[in-house]
């Protein structure tokens, strides 16, 4: 499928791309060749074949999420550089 200059500069417009002529000659040939390939996938007969996302089977690695006794305040704090009033203290960012 050929795609006209038009076309590419009607996209750049609409991604908000500046494009020299060159480019504009470029990604009418690369964007052509790419609509062509899939042309090509599209003669093929996809009857009866499960649509797939991964070629592999993927499943997550997770463990159970069960309740537990959450850190004391003491054992939060036991690593922390400087505490005021059984906070973390930070240096101060915002004037």
């Amino acid at each position: 499928m050929k795609i006209s200059k038009q076309e590419v500069e009607h996209v750049a417009k609409l991604a908000r791309l500046a494009l020299t002529d060159q480019e504009r000659e470029r990604l009418t040939d690369q964007l052509s060749n790419i609509l062509t390939y899939v042309e090509k996938l599209n003669e093929l007969e996809t009857k009866g074949i499960e649509p797939t996302s991964h070629v592999l089977d993927i499943s997550n690695v997770m463990r159970d999420d069960v309740p537990r006794d959450s850190l004391t305040q003491e054992r939060a704090l036991a690593n922390a550089p400087e505490m005021a009033a059984g906070h973390y203290k930070v240096p101060k960012i915002i004037e």
